[in-house]
């Protein structure tokens, strides 16, 4: 194997494979990026088994010519090293020649870097998946709904299917919900799609799905994503994205989102947003994290929180409407604060039923999304 390539093209396909490689695998070739030179470019492609991303470099991008190849051929190389090689290479045009034993010469302006390959030959095969079952849908906002969702997931390992996010598309509605049995988020969207496309019960890891969003172009283009039986396929340009679904039967989640409310009101997003930032900072120390809001004689909203050990604060809230009963509740301000990072809408709607009852947030704006927390019951 012998070729010349650009190092910009390389390194971008180095950095897109290399969040599928496994720091900690025990099999050692998923610990390396498999080169594929052949006369129509270059394949990098990089597996955890759970995850394998492939990124292909034609010969020629935008009339420049991208990659030129003496010899086909193919290597494994330690992705620890590479990455961080091709990121620091002088030159911006790179040779890389494969002899005996797979060992290669890495070769850039003055530089000169010899690494030990291992055989392609044991490399995994990446699964060849029926593609009956295939939409597409613009990059931002894929990015968007995973933003929406993916925090919510669990990080305990004891109950793996919550580690993901539950995905669906029925009608043309494509739907994500994340739960880790304390909060809750969904969001969905519109697609144009066949009709009779539909699919229900597909989980994908919440780190799967943050891997993904950091490789989906800026620019707003098309992602294609074909579902088979246990794998999920996304499309970017010149990267192909696998990604396994996680066994198991998601819960019912839709039982406990309440339809009506005692006390509803409607505020600025923002404002918010700020006073619980500050509220927090205070709640953290008691390692609780809780916030208490209560309405108030006036018709607007009170927030505090408090430390043994450094004071109080205290936050008064205009808000825009307040409906129902009195209120007064307590909650993870944590959890309130990452719901707020997301809402895309100005102002926000709240629904309440109670000290006990979960805690509704939807934007005020359009009702793509909800998040739901649930309260703290305390003693005062």
């Amino acid at each position: 194997m012998k070729l010349t390539i650009l190092r910009t093209e390389l390194n971008e396909a180095v950095q897109n494979v290399s969040k599928a490689v496994s720091a900690r695998s025990t099999i050692p070739i998923l610990s390396g990026i498999k080169i594929d030179v052949s006369d129509r470019g270059v394949t990098l492609t990089a597996s955890d088994t759970d995850i394998s991303i492939q990124h292909f470099i034609p010969l020629e991008s935008a009339s420049k010519t991208v990659v030129k190849v003496e010899r086909p051929g193919s290597v494994v190389l330690p992705a620890k090293f590479f990455v961080e090689i091709v990121k620091k290479l002088p030159h911006e045009e790179v040779n890389l020649e494969v002899g005996e034993r797979f060992q290669t010469l890495i070769h850039s302006g003055a530089t000169e870097i010899q690494l030990v390959g291992l055989d392609p030959e044991e490399f995994p095969v990446l699964p060849i998946l029926e593609e009956d079952r295939v939409f597409s849908i613009p990059g931002d906002l894929l990015r968007s709904m995973i933003r929406q969702t993916v925090f919510a997931v669990t990080t305990n390992e004891s109950t793996p299917i919550l580690t993901g996010v539950l995905w669906s598309l029925q009608e043309g509605v494509f739907k994500f919900v994340a739960t880790d049995r304390h909060r809750l988020a969904t969001c969905k969207t519109n697609i144009d799609t066949d009709p009779g496309l539909k699919f229900a019960g597909v989980v994908i890891s919440g780190k799967t799905l943050n891997e993904l969003s950091k490789i989906i172009p800026d620019q707003n283009t098309l992602v294609d994503i074909v579902v088979a039986d246990n794998q999920v396929l996304f499309k970017l340009g010149e990267v192909l994205f696998f990604s396994r679904m996680l066994d198991g039967a998601y819960p019912d989640t839709s039982k406990i989102i309440p339809s009506q409310f005692k006390t509803e009101l409607v505020l600025n997003t923002k404002s918010l947003s700020d006073a619980i930032d500050r509220a927090y900072l205070l709640s953290r120390e008691e390692k609780t994290n809780i916030v208490r809001l209560l309405t108030t004689d006036d018709g607007n909203i009170e927030i505090n929180s408090s430390s043994s050990e450094l004071g109080r604060v205290q936050e008064h809230l205009d808000v825009t409407d307040l409906t129902g009963e009195p209120l007064r509740i307590a909650f993870n301000s944590k959890y309130m604060l990452d719901v707020l990072k997301v809402v895309d809408s100005e102002q926000l709607y709240i629904g309440f039923n109670g000290a006990m009852s979960p805690i509704i947030f939807k934007p005020r704006d359009h009702d793509n999304s909800l998040h739901l927390i649930l309260p703290y019951r305390t003693t005062n």
